[in-house]
């Protein structure tokens, strides 16, 4: 009986690949200002950099958009679009948007504000960066094991419930703006949340009286980790699993653009009507009349259908598998990355792959900046550039741990393409000795590992 996993869709349009030589990428690199962000997608082989907006929409979804409704009001897309959202949350309000931070934007800005606390397994950097910018601050409840990336364990995403309830106590409950569990966890290194420690969270939060809301922005490669991994769950399908994943909570944000194989789009889902009459006004003032917030009828259309297909266990398996194939590779190599790897994304240990470069000078980034320098293959970094803050005395705080991440776009890449990205993560491996570090000469307020300006460190100031 075959044993191979294969990809369950077949390839119906293809797209050209731009090579490019190594000296031509030192080049790309230094017009990028070392910064990953700032290189021209077209200079790029294989692009890791994120998986959202960039899968492959399928036949069923482009039919779709062809029945787009462009009605500004009352469009037909919106009550499709609406209904699919429904059928796998439950929950009572649907408010589309362009895209999650948009969602996160509008919520926050009702719901933060300066002397609350929003707390969280762990907060990705858009929704850190809106709630920093309402005043309020966010915390990140990670649980012990989640610490250690070569650590072994089936949902390292969960929050820390006893740290939860500390800080619920600590803060004061009337402080807590809401609490927010990202599935699966992003930053965290792309790992699954248990059911049993949503339910707990849930009850927590409800004790309390504080908002409990998800992240939703893969809730279906969660469900299937749930399904594989949870006791109870394994005779469930993934609809059934996100029924009841969603029932605990208040409400959720997605980006369509990740679970949803959509390029654009998002939506908030509330039980509240007060909250949601608030949230939907000041929709109409930043993106859009309720039944389109900021999206075409098509692209409704398109996020329908998406969440329809998300659903298929084929799919999921294979999504999963593929993530495991990369980090088997690894293993043999004795690469040092997040164990088990994530739903989405394989996520590399800079701080272990590049001891010699300290945190300040920013080890992720130098990984990422090998890995393109190497084979031409765009990822982020997760670390000290992106979540690193600074103390009085101007010294970097540095964050919790220092990432690489490559985030596998949905239904873009074949198995040569992930053999190749294995290699080149190889060959880099063998020449860590030569990397050094970077150091910032420009950086904005907010979120900027996006448009930050770097430069090399000389070898000579490092070691001394």
């Amino acid at each position: 009986m075959a044993t191979t996993i294969i990809e369950p869709f077949r390839i119906k349009s293809v797209e050209p690949l731009r090579f490019t030589t190594k000296d031509q990428r030192a080049g790309i690199l230094a017009e990028a200002f070392y910064n990953p962000f700032m290189i021209r997608a077209d200079d790029v082989l294989i692009d890791l950099l994120t998986d959202s907006g960039t899968s492959a929409m399928s036949s069923r979804q482009w039919a779709a958009m062809m029945e787009g409704d462009e009605s500004y009001a009352g469009s037909k897309s919106f009550y499709r679009f609406e209904a699919a959202v429904k059928k796998i949350t439950g929950m009572k309000n649907i408010i589309p948007t362009h895209q999650g931070r948009a969602s996160e934007k509008i919520l926050f800005t009702i719901t933060g504000g300066p002397g609350k606390y929003f707390l969280s397994n762990t907060l990705f950097d858009t929704t850190r960066a809106n709630i920093e910018f309402s005043g309020a601050e966010g915390i990140d409840l990670l649980t012990e094991e989640a610490r250690h990336p070569a650590a072994i364990a089936p949902f390292k995403g969960n929050i820390d419930l006893v740290a939860l309830e500390e800080t619920i106590r600590e803060k004061g409950a009337a402080r807590i703006a809401m609490c927010i569990i990202t599935i699966t966890n992003n930053s965290g290194g792309g790992q699954p949340v248990s059911m049993e420690n949503i339910r707990a969270a849930g009850r927590i939060c409800k004790q309390y009286g504080i908002l409990f809301f998800i992240d939703a922005c893969r809730f279906a490669e969660n469900c299937y980790f749930i399904k594989q991994r949870e006791e109870g769950y394994a005779a469930k399908t993934v609809g059934e699993i996100a029924g009841e994943l969603f029932s605990y909570a208040d409400g959720c944000t997605m980006s369509a653009k990740k679970d949803a194989f959509a390029n654009i789009g998002g939506f908030l889902a509330l039980n509240d009507d007060d909250l949601t009459r608030e949230c939907r006004n000041l929709l109409v003032i930043t993106e859009g009349f309720p039944t389109y917030g900021g999206l075409a009828g098509r692209d409704l259309e398109a996020i329908a259908v998406g969440l329809e297909e998300i659903m298929d266990e084929h799919y999921l398996q294979y999504r999963i598998r593929s993530m495991e194939y990369i980090g088997e590779k690894l293993e043999v190599e004795g690469i040092p990355f997040i164990k088990p790897v994530g739903g989405h994304a394989v996520y590399l240990d800079a701080k272990a792959f590049l001891p010699q470069v300290p945190s300040h000078q920013y080890p992720g980034l130098s990984l990422s900046n090998a890995l393109y320098m190497e084979g031409g293959i765009r990822s982020v970094e997760i670390g000290s550039l992106m979540f690193g803050k600074y103390a009085e005395d101007g010294s970097l705080v540095p964050a919790p741990m220092e990432l690489v991440r490559l985030a596998i776009p949905r239904r873009v890449y074949t198995q040569s393409h992930i053999d190749y990205v294995a290699e080149i993560i190889i060959d880099v491996f063998k020449k860590r000795d030569e990397l050094n570090g970077y150091t910032i000469v420009y950086e904005a307020p907010l979120l900027r590992h996006f448009t930050a300006k770097l430069k090399p460190v000389q070898v000579e100031a490092r070691e001394g």
